[in-house]
């Protein structure tokens, strides 16, 4: 994050500290890791100080510096991954001296350490689900599912200062769950829009994100081999995913005319060429909460053929999104409609995009409610000490 916030030094957290706790501090945690790195930008540009708390997933020193420099915390693990559970991490969190924690992320032991910290310091916890109070989601593992929900998540649910969507579909997901019909309702901030003019592009389809079943990545695949194409047309997929997953997308992309190309996970500098090559960005996912591949693209001036499970109807309200379906042939559709617009109307998409990129996404807009959602709850924790 680039964008100063005015007045910074002086704001509602200039000096506090707010402890960011989540599952995985590297790009094993996909979309949240991603968030948390940019809560953490965001909580400097308003004086405050971030510290990270993770669990121990040896994630390579490039992750650990997409912090800025903020003080990480990564605990050990004992017993099984998806669990996370770590003995250490409670006394790590305590012995912080937080002025407010927020959890990103659910269904795994920081949820139970992130509930005890609140109850033993009275001190604000907000929660961020990030999209995994989703039908889709709660669909799946419905066994470990409720087993969390007695075990932690009730009460996690129950102690939190505030729960937090990301978007007004995510509220009503929360109130279904929980019970709690006051969500916080922000969005993610996207990175900065680019400054320079965009021209028109090669009819390149881009994903880039995770290989999960919930991103309809075979239907994608098939839908490209039922879509009507111009010439030169190229699908290129970059992500990463459990070895199952992957295998089954390689195997997708090997039946293909040599149109599709599967380059595995991408970063950095590598990441952003293809962003900003792109016709348009594609993701027909089943579930997300609000995807940070999205917010990329849009600041990069390119357009996105999207389903309404992406939970951006801005996107399809400004111009900037094509609205796809789960299907194949509906993907195809969505395809075909995308490489008919021509120059002049992907032009005015590609500035729609940057609208919302410099908007209701920006840096500064998100930086701006965090920080009187941050402050208001400090505020008012400190007048009842």
């Amino acid at each position: 994050m680039t964008e100063a916030v005015a007045g910074a030094s002086a704001g509602p957290i200039a000096g506090k500290r707010i402890g960011l706790l989540t599952a995985f501090a590297s790009r094993a945690g996909g979309g949240v890791f991603e968030a948390v790195v940019a809560q953490a930008g965001l909580i400097r540009t308003l004086g405050g100080e971030p510290l990270v708390f993770a669990l121990d997933d040896q994630p390579v020193a490039t992750d650990l510096a997409r912090f800025g420099g903020a003080a990480v915390k990564l605990s050990t693990m004992r017993g099984p991954r998806q669990i996370g559970y770590a003995p250490d991490l409670l006394a790590e969190l305590c012995a912080a001296r937080l002025d407010a924690l927020h959890l990103h992320g659910i269904w795994m032991y920081p949820s139970r350490a992130g509930a005890r910290w609140a109850r033993n310091t009275g001190r604000p916890y907000i929660v961020s689900p990030h999209g995994m109070l989703d039908r889709w989601i709660t669909a799946r593992g419905r066994w470990k599912k409720a087993l969390a929900r007695a075990g932690y998540e009730r009460d996690n649910w129950r102690r939190a200062t505030a729960l937090h969507a990301l978007t007004e579909s995510e509220a009503s997901d929360i109130a279904r769950e929980s019970g709690r019909e006051d969500s916080l309702v922000i969005p993610n901030s996207g990175p900065d829009a680019v400054a320079g003019p965009v021209s028109n592009r090669a009819p390149l389809l881009l994903y880039i994100g995770r290989v999960h079943p919930k991103k309809n990545l075979i239907a994608l695949v098939k839908g490209w081999h039922l879509a009507t194409r111009p010439p030169g047309a190229r699908l290129v997929i970059a992500g990463w995913g459990d070895e199952a997953d992957v295998e089954e997308l390689r195997a997708a992309v090997g039946g293909c005319d040599g149109s599709v190309e599967f380059l595995g996970p991408i970063y950095g500098a590598a990441k952003q060429a293809l962003l900003d090559s792109a016709r348009f960005v594609v993701l027909p996912s089943l579930s997300e909460g609000l995807p940070m591949a999205i917010l990329e693209a849009w600041a990069a001036g390119t357009p996105v053929v999207m389903t309404a499970d992406c939970h951006l109807d801005e996107g399809f309200a400004a111009g900037a999104a094509l609205r796809c379906g789960h299907a194949p042939a509906e993907i195809a559709a969505s395809i075909d409609a995308a490489f008919a617009a021509d120059d002049i109307s992907w032009l005015a998409m590609s500035q729609a995009a940057l609208g919302l990129a410099r908007g209701c996404f920006s840096a500064s807009t998100v930086a701006h409610r965090w920080g009187r959602a941050y402050g208001d709850a400090i505020a008012e924790t400190e007048a009842v000490r």
